[in-house]
């Protein structure tokens, strides 16, 4: 089976002066199967957060290359990318990401917005994705209105109302206290047992111990993988 991610030999380079370049992937090679729940871990400035953009199409690799589901995404157009990231991918942010004014249920029927869904079916599916992380009854509260746990719920609702393949998700605890971590993780959970792929950067050892596989990152590099291919 293609596996959905597939990263050989990837560099990111940014010239930050005419004399000055940052070497933030340095040979990063990686493979994740469909279902699969891997953890992200290093320190600041690992390249976790670099690789992440590139998995999510949000940047390129300067070298390398990168196939999503058996493509590679140099194939894709500025417009497929954008349709790509708002069927294929979900995200989750550790600071939300919510827009202040806009209602709970408003937040999750974004992406369905901009897919073209008629306004009945954007509430339909809206209201199933919070229900399903046990958030419907606060549909018509602002972010203000709700807590750290309750805004990031909204947030992996609007993840996941698209029924996208892969769950990328950068410290999304990162913001919470105990028992919203807590309640998030057994959301992340329930959606692996549905047989998503995740990918979730962190430095928390127990939020990457829920996961299958974890990959640690040092200087732009993989330095190690629990789950890493072993071939013949």
């Amino acid at each position: 089976m293609t596996p959905v991610i597939e990263v050989v030999n990837a560099e990111r380079v940014y010239q930050v002066t005419e004399e000055l370049r940052v070497r933030a992937l340095d040979g990063v090679s990686l493979t994740i199967e469909r279902g699969e729940y891997v953890a992200i871990m290093g320190t600041s400035g690992s390249g976790k957060s670099t690789l992440m953009n590139i998995l999510g199409c949000l940047d390129l690799p300067t070298a390398g290359s990168y196939q999503l589901d058996g493509i590679d995404v140099r194939m894709y157009d500025e417009d497929d990318l954008s349709d790509l990231r708002n069927h294929k991918l979900g995200f989750v942010f550790q600071a939300f990401n919510l827009v202040p004014r806009m209602k709970a249920q408003a937040q999750v029927e974004l992406p369905l917005a901009y897919a073209g869904l008629s306004r009945r079916e954007r509430r339909q599916r809206a209201q199933a994705a919070l229900d399903a992380v046990g958030i419907l009854d606060r549909r018509d509260h602002l972010p203000s209105e709700l807590s750290g746990g309750q805004q990031q719920r909204v947030a992996v609702a609007r993840a996941i109302v698209c029924n996208p393949s892969l769950i990328l998700a950068d410290e999304p605890t990162g913001n919470l206290d105990s028992r919203s971590t807590h309640d998030v993780l057994e959301l992340f959970d329930r959606l692996h047992a549905e047989a998503r792929t995740i990918v979730i950067i962190t430095h928390e050892d127990d939020v990457a111990a829920r996961a299958g596989r974890i990959v640690r990152m040092a200087d732009g590099r993989v330095i190690s993988d629990s789950g890493a291919r072993v071939f013949a």
